[in-house]
């Protein structure tokens, strides 16, 4: 039998964490969504009187400062969200013998090519001050010694906030063409996916045995041009042409993965779990934008 956790849940404003939000009115656990205004992740008296108080077992980080590009002029910024505050989640998680689920990204590869799908075991090679923050975040995770569960993911889209889908609905919709590079390889996901993934998690009846880095987006893999394709054609937006670009067409401060498929043969394996194409994915987000 599942037990019932105190789950603590930040950066609950996020794609992920209104994901996680939106399929959580009928569990049984008592979820407590947080974000800047509920709770300063950044204080670590913050979060130990939090988990005091409300008794909590289970935190899932969902924060993370995501600007790629705003990050190399900020590089205290994201080192503060994705690494500081992360140490302090995590040492408040062992205190507390709480589990902690952190969600990574696949920005901690890229400095080394790659060819084939990355599994965990793959060396980290952050290119960037993001990735080199996330890789930072999980470091001190790792270093706490706190119960811990780390997901690597990517090219995360939702009904919520802003993201690459979103923007190609409304570009593809607006303009007769647009350029999108074409020589970027990974893999996208859609939050709702990852926050069920999470869920299965949460209501495993062993769940500390499942402690570990995981990679989780959907099955297959694309470029940002064969996803920008896929978008116009599941929205029916066929007046608009798109043209496939190289990332050198597009100068920019931040050196982005060219491949970053991330392996997801564990996850399947340990949680008995199928994952769906990305395609299947983005053509259920795109349905349920129109229900918005």
């Amino acid at each position: 039998m599942t037990s019932t956790h105190n789950i603590l849940v930040t950066g609950a404003n996020g794609q992920l964490g209104s994901a996680l939000k939106a399929l959580c009115g009928n569990t049984a656990h008592n979820i407590f969504f947080t974000d800047i205004e509920e709770l300063d992740i950044t204080s670590l008296h913050a979060i130990e009187e939090y988990i005091s108080s409300h008794n909590i077992d289970i935190i899932v980080n969902c924060a993370a400062y995501t600007n790629v590009e705003k990050a190399e002029d900020d590089p205290n910024g994201a080192e503060l969200i994705n690494a500081t505050a992360v140490s302090y989640l995590a040492t408040a998680a062992k205190a507390h013998d709480a589990l902690l689920i952190h969600i990574s990204t696949d920005y901690v590869f890229g400095g080394i090519r790659h060819t084939s799908p990355i599994t965990e075991l793959t060396e980290a090679s952050p290119l960037g001050v993001y990735g080199l923050s996330k890789r930072h975040g999980e470091e001190a995770i790792i270093n706490s010694g706190c119960k811990h569960i780390i997901i690597r993911t990517a090219w995360l889209y939702s009904e919520y906030g802003n993201n690459f889908l979103k923007t190609m609905l409304r570009l593809t919709s607006e303009r007769s063409s647009i350029n999108v590079v074409n020589d970027q390889h990974g893999t996208p996901t859609y939050a709702c996916d990852l926050a069920n993934v999470i869920l299965h998690i949460i209501n495993s009846a062993n769940i500390t045995n499942l402690c570990g880095i995981y990679h989780y987006s959907n099955d297959g893999e694309c470029t940002w041009y064969d996803f920008a394709v896929e978008i116009a054609s599941l929205a029916k937006h066929d007046q608009c042409i798109i043209h496939p670009c190289t990332s050198d067409e597009y100068p920019s401060k931040v050196k982005r993965p060219s491949y970053s498929v991330l392996d997801k043969s564990k996850i399947k394996e340990v949680l008995c779990i199928e994952i769906p194409s990305w395609q299947e994915s983005l053509g259920r987000c795109i349905k349920r934008l129109k229900l918005l």
